[in-house]
């Protein structure tokens, strides 16, 4: 794995040299703002730093968490005297500890991601330690890590993770752990292999030629309108881009009366488009316009018909204008039927993923199931109904923190 650190005016700025330097495939593990110091820093503006890691096939995350396995061995031996010394006996609050291990482990790997560990010279009096070593020590040891690694396991169930991916990755950072390692070692395996497995989503580009049309795909009731409102609103009201809103969902009237509101309130165009040449005909009179948004219409994916429709619509697209496709999904939907949905809109498009309703379930699972599933990633999530404040760009670091335990983040 390659990581390193690009320092810059903006997040942009600092991503765009890292997409030159590591290409598409890399992941942004963590961003961060640098304030200038010294007797000149009043007149010296603030930098970003983003650190970015690129998974290579033929390395493993042995060496990504090696980097902070120093750190890691030094906690558990500090927490060893620490038990020792109030007389504690066992595992006590093994929940409550991974929670806390979670909430230093971002600073721990920020700390030390790309930095070389040297092996330090054991001192005389920890030679003697490892020597007068027990069995019985060396058993309560392994005893402790696997319960602490049962209820990480648990807890990611307890979140609807599947089990087959939860093995997988279990596996995946076994392999590369060596024996006898901290459960801080593997906990931090486990953290940065899960947000490798998430992918990385530019979200909505610009087209550098004419509109960049942006589809929204997915089965009824999910909140695609609400969802194109929210991100035509942030371009249009905060970044002042030019932009249109089609909807091509006929079918429901109160579906294109709502997006004609949301257009009225912006201040943008809107149109309903009913054929395939009145799409066409629209595209055309908005090609000065930036983002072109389109309204797809909602029914059930077990619906042959509807789902034709929707890819000859999408095909009109295909070598003629710049077009995203996202397949809006619901956190609150049952994984099996997720699976079937992602399955019956796989022939329709290439697309990113938006989950939406996060705010009206408490287990996020669904997000890594469907994306490890569908191999496509995360270009957002919203959490609640306000216009356009309630959608965020999905962050893996987070995500995977709340999936392991730990606190969810306010924003």
């Amino acid at each position: 794995m390659i990581i390193k650190k690009y320092l810059a005016k903006s997040k942009e700025e600092a991503l765009e040299t890292a997409k030159a330097e590591l290409g598409e495939g890399f992941v942004v593990m963590n961003v961060r703002e640098i304030k200038p110091k010294g007797i000149m820093r009043l007149w010296k503006e603030n930098e970003v730093e983003v650190t970015a890691a690129l998974e290579e096939e033929t390395e493993s995350i042995n060496r990504v968490v090696k980097n902070v396995s120093a750190i890691a061995m030094e906690e558990e031996r500090r927490q060893k005297q620490e038990q020792e010394r109030v007389g504690k006996r066992g595992i006590v609050g093994d929940s409550e500890n991974i929670e806390r291990k979670l909430d230093s482990l971002q600073n721990l790997i920020e700390n030390h991601l790309g930095q070389e560990t040297t092996k330090g010279k054991e001192t005389a009096e920890t030679k003697q330690e490892t020597a007068e070593e027990t069995v019985a020590k060396k058993e309560k040891r392994e005893e402790k890590q696997e319960q602490f690694e049962k209820v990480l396991y648990n807890t990611l169930i307890d979140n609807e993770v599947d089990e087959k991916y939860i093995n997988l990755i279990y596996n995946e950072v076994e392999k590369g752990s060596k024996p006898g390692m901290p459960f801080d070692y593997f906990l931090a395996g486990i953290y940065q292999k899960m947000i490798l497995k998430f992918g990385k989503s530019e979200g909505i580009t610009g087209s550098e030629d004419g509109p960049r049309v942006i589809l929204f795909i997915g089965p009824t009731g999910v909140g695609k309108t609400t969802t194109i409102a929210k991100l035509a609103g942030k371009l249009a009201v905060e970044e002042k881009k030019k932009v249109a809103l089609l909807t091509a969902d006929t079918f429901r009237i109160a579906a294109a009366e709502q997006l004609r509101t949301y257009a009225g309130i912006m201040e943008v165009p809107f149109r309903v488009v009913y054929t395939k040449e009145e799409f066409r005909q629209a595209l055309d009179s908005f090609n000065s316009f930036d983002y072109v948004f389109v309204d797809t219409a909602g029914h059930s994916d077990q619906n042959a018909e509807k789902l034709g429709d929707m890819k000859e619509l999408i095909s009109i697209l295909d070598g003629t204008v710049a077009y995203q496709c996202f397949l809006v999904l619901s956190a609150t939907t049952k994984y099996k039927d997720l699976v079937r949905i992602v399955e019956n809109y796989r022939h329709i498009a290439e697309y990113e993923l938006i989950f939406t309703k996060l705010d009206e379930t408490s287990a996020y699972g669904n997000l890594l199931n469907i994306s490890l599933l569908t191999g496509k990633p995360i270009a957002y999530i919203t959490c609640g109904q306000n216009v356009p404040n309630d959608i965020k760009v999905f962050d893996p670091q987070n995500m995977v923190k709340i999936l392991l335990g730990g606190k969810k983040r306010e924003e």
